[in-house]
């Protein structure tokens, strides 16, 4: 017989929503569509308090800064979140079955429960609490052993999440030489616009189909890692991905001699990550504040890349196509974007800038080798 039925009830259900939640966050290996999750709770809440005070941040810099904080921190809360969860389920149990421990002077009560379920999930067998009832020992014995998968859980998960972080930011970092920074569909394809240059672009692609494919397979069955920043404030997935879009989207409205064919399987599987993405954040589609590509930018992208031997359908019908592609992606990537404070890429460069490979700290000193890296690139939009 348990003495308070209720409360030992209330702490094995509190405990199986707290394993099942961990559990569909750590080990289930696709996206959950239930609506009411405490993981989904947690992030939704505490992304818009983490945005509300980078909104009192004087500068860019330091809100970018303070962004690129959220993700691991709001990870390592999460797992602290859950710990103290399954103790206080524990330590409810322990207090439901009557308290059933011994403990040399003084009463048990529930903050003794508590104590024993926390000694007891972290596994320090310290014994100066030691159960006395079958009940109590069941508890104590099963405690630790989930306290143990826990652990074991949470240390092959953390590597995981890094692994595939750093996955994603190696193609990223990688369109810093080939399209700019932020990278824009216009410089994207100006650098390929060399001889042999579509064989090149086409090869771009295919690995952006690939890296696309891999986004939505990691961050559909582990959402954290969009909060995740890149390294570079003027760098981002969501950036880079719009770019390869743009470009996919020039390519398929009329690029003559370029590779169509890649640019429509890069951008279906791209256009299907953004989208899986932004139901998942539940960033609904809607209509941008501004044309990202106005006629004149369009006019003069044609001109510009026709100087270098890249022609632009210019016909109503090819103008009508890009503008149906660009409906297909745009509102989902400015829907996510705008829920993770981060910019979209313009269609060209607005200024004349360097890459981050042709910058560093010590600007001052090294003006000369700086000067001559800048070469490389000075033709520009």
């Amino acid at each position: 017989m348990i003495p308070n039925a209720g409360v030992f009830i209330a702490g094995m259900v509190l405990f199986l929503v707290v394993l099942w939640d961990a559990f569909e966050a750590i080990i289930l290996p696709r996206r959950v569509t239930r609506k009411f999750r405490f993981t989904r709770v947690y992030y939704r809440s505490t992304w818009r308090i983490w945005k509300i005070v980078a909104k009192l941040l004087p500068t860019k810099k330091r809100k970018e800064t303070f962004f690129g904080f959220y993700g691991p921190i709001s990870l390592l809360f999460l797992i602290g979140v859950w710990a103290v969860g399954l103790v206080i389920s524990f330590g409810m149990m322990q207090f439901g079955a009557g308290s059933a421990i011994n403990l040399s002077g003084t009463t048990p009560s529930f903050q003794t429960d508590l104590y024993l379920s926390g000694t007891t999930f972290f596994t320090l067998g310290l014994g100066d609490v030691v159960p006395r009832s079958s009940l109590a020992r069941f508890l104590v014995v099963a405690e630790s052993g989930f306290g143990f998968g826990f652990l074991a859980a949470i240390i092959g998960y953390l590597p995981f999440i890094y692994s595939a972080f750093g996955a994603r930011e190696t193609n990223i970092t990688l369109l810093d030489a080939r399209a700019g920074t932020p990278p824009t569909a216009g410089e994207l394809l100006r650098r390929h616009s060399y001889a042999h240059g579509d064989e090149a672009l086409a090869k771009l692609l295919a690995d952006w189909e690939l890296w696309s494919a891999q986004l939505l397979e990691s961050h559909l069955s582990y959402p954290v890692l969009a909060y995740f920043r890149s390294q570079h404030d003027n760098q981002s997935w969501i950036a880079s991905l719009t770019a390869i879009l743009d470009t996919c989207a020039l390519t398929m409205a009329g690029i003559e001699g370029a590779c169509a064919k890649q640019a429509e399987l890069t951008f279906a599987i791209s256009r299907h990550a953004i989208v899986d993405l932004a139901q998942v954040f539940s960033a609904s589609p809607h209509a941008l504040p501004h044309n990202r590509l106005p006629a004149e930018n369009l006019l003069y992208l044609r001109n510009k890349l026709a100087k270098y031997g890249m022609t632009l359908n210019r016909t109503p019908e090819a103008d009508a196509k890009l503008h149906e592609l660009r409906m297909m992606y745009e509102p989902y990537v400015y829907a996510l974007a705008d829920y993770l404070n981060q910019s979209l890429p313009p269609w060209i460069p607005v200024t004349k800038g360097r890459d981050n490979w042709q910058t560093t700290a010590w600007a001052q000193s090294t003006g000369a080798i700086e000067t001559e890296a800048a070469v490389v690139h000075d033709d520009h939009f």
